[in-house]
């Protein structure tokens, strides 16, 4: 089987995955059975292939942390009358190896066999550090 698709975005707003925890689970009450909802102007051509298991991996400050399963995408109109992609997640935000990125707009396709292996369950202030720090020990295998 090949490795999923997935999808590669910024995360705005948020400095670390503890921001981003923080925030969904304050928001969680809008979102319909607890999962987690992103808005996106544009909608993913290769949708098929995200829902065969992708992920959002979620870019804080240049560097890949975190991730999170990708359930569905839904059509979500603005009160522009605009209709966007809601691309609704699992809850739980799944931390990863950090993973350098340059910085982009949107949203970018990301091959599973290019994304970043998950950490261990158990290490949950693995981003502790800086995020430069932890790329520069991920670039010499040190993290």
């Amino acid at each position: 089987m090949n490795a999923p698709l997935n999808l590669l975005k910024l995360c705005v707003g948020a400095e670390s995955v503890e921001d981003l925890v923080h925030w969904q689970d304050s928001q969680r009450h809008r979102w319909p059975e607890g999962c987690t909802r992103h808005v996106t102007r544009m909608w993913p051509k290769r949708e098929a292939e995200l829902l065969e298991g992708g992920s959002l991996y979620w870019v804080f400050k240049g560097v890949v942390l975190a991730r999170q399963r990708i359930l569905r995408l839904e059509a979500v109109e603005g009160e522009d009358g605009i209709t966007r992609c809601g691309i609704v997640m699992d809850a739980p935000i799944i931390r990863t190896e950090p993973q350098p990125r340059r910085p982009f707009q949107g949203w970018r396709y990301l091959k599973g066999e290019d994304a970043p292996r998950d950490l261990p369950a158990h290490r949950p202030g693995d981003d502790s550090l800086p995020p430069e720090l932890s790329a520069a020990l991920a670039d010499l295998g040190l993290r």
